[in-house]
């Protein structure tokens, strides 16, 4: 039985630290170049392995050698690869993340094998053995045929982060989805791309009444915003020792929220654990690079005053 488990991309990162982002006809610096997993299902999961639950990941990768060099890190976390699938056809999917000496990141995209993740693919059985189930970026049909498999039982709790492109969508397309997932995990950006609606609080409003019990909204610096059936939490970003790599951030908070979750916290004190984790990841190249759950509570108790022993 697995703590959670996530559907969506694994790709690989191929990072490169610039001195400053060129215009048109101009040339950057490349100070650093590393390479890694990412996608936001696989930084999920590695996260909240780190953070000490039983993960598993669904997702789909070429064979080749991108597509080694993601089971490679996905097994040497800890991460279940059982429901990694491998496509003869088409590449690894992966993201070229460049990064400029303030922090601030652009990505190009190619999802590759990432995007063919069909529910051919899906272990029903996996699906129905985790407590918490997070969809990721995940193509729309696919996503609401796992949803539409999971009625009729028991059912882990369901939260789904639609990613920057797939918000574009808007909401005509994606209420299918919205009403039969548990969570709703945006950003600010996202939520207004999905809704119409430039006001957070009213967006998440208006998600909530489609049927989610909790709309999750990820503010970045500014914080976060959490609309639940029962309570709201508005929460400012705890501050990062120092900005190193954005990407992942938004990841870092769901892979916190679901290990504050399993450990038994209420719902303010997860959103706070969970900010705590998006927080020290920021201060750290690459997109899962979380810290481990005996790390946050010493940065709590040692800066916050704030207790997280369970």
């Amino acid at each position: 039985m697995l703590d959670l488990l996530c559907v969506g991309h694994a790709l690989v990162d191929i990072r490169f630290l610039v001195n400053k982002f060129p215009l048109p006809d101009e040339e950057a610096r490349i100070f650093d170049e590393k390479r890694g997993v990412g996608g936001s299902a696989a930084n999920v999961a590695i996260g909240a392995r780190r953070l000490g639950l039983r993960t598993g990941l669904i997702a789909k990768v070429g064979l080749d050698s991108f597509g080694r060099m993601v089971v490679d890190e996905l097994m040497s976390e800890g991460v279940d690869i059982s429901g990694l699938r491998i496509s003869t056809t088409l590449p690894t999917g992966f993201s070229i993340v460049v990064r400029d000496s303030e922090g601030r990141i652009l990505i190009y995209g190619f999802k590759g094998a990432s995007e063919d993740l069909t529910i051919k693919d899906v272990d029903k059985e996996l699906l129905q053995n985790t407590r918490y189930l997070h969809i990721a970026s995940l193509r729309p049909d696919t996503t609401l045929e796992i949803l539409k498999m999971l009625e009729g039982g028991s059912k882990p709790v369901v939260s789904w982060d639609p990613g920057r492109v797939l918000a574009l969508s808007g909401l005509s397309k994606l209420r299918p989805i919205i009403s039969l997932v548990d969570i709703v995990s945006v950003n600010k950006r996202e939520i207004t791309y999905i809704t119409g609606e430039e006001n957070y609080v009213r967006a998440a409003e208006e998600l909530r009444r489609l049927g989610p019990k909790i709309v999750i909204v990820k503010r970045g610096s500014e914080g976060v915003y959490v609309l639940s059936d029962s309570a709201v939490v508005d929460m400012p970003a705890f501050p990062p020792e120092k900005i190193v790599d954005t990407t992942g951030a938004g990841d870092a908070f769901i892979a916190g929220f679901y290990s504050a979750l399993k450990r038994g916290y209420g719902l303010e004190d997860s959103v706070k654990y969970a900010a705590l984790v998006a927080s020290v990841k920021v201060s750290r190249l690459g997109s899962h690079e979380v810290p481990r759950h005996e790390e946050v509570v010493k940065i709590a108790e040692d800066l916050y005053k704030l207790s997280f022993r369970k």
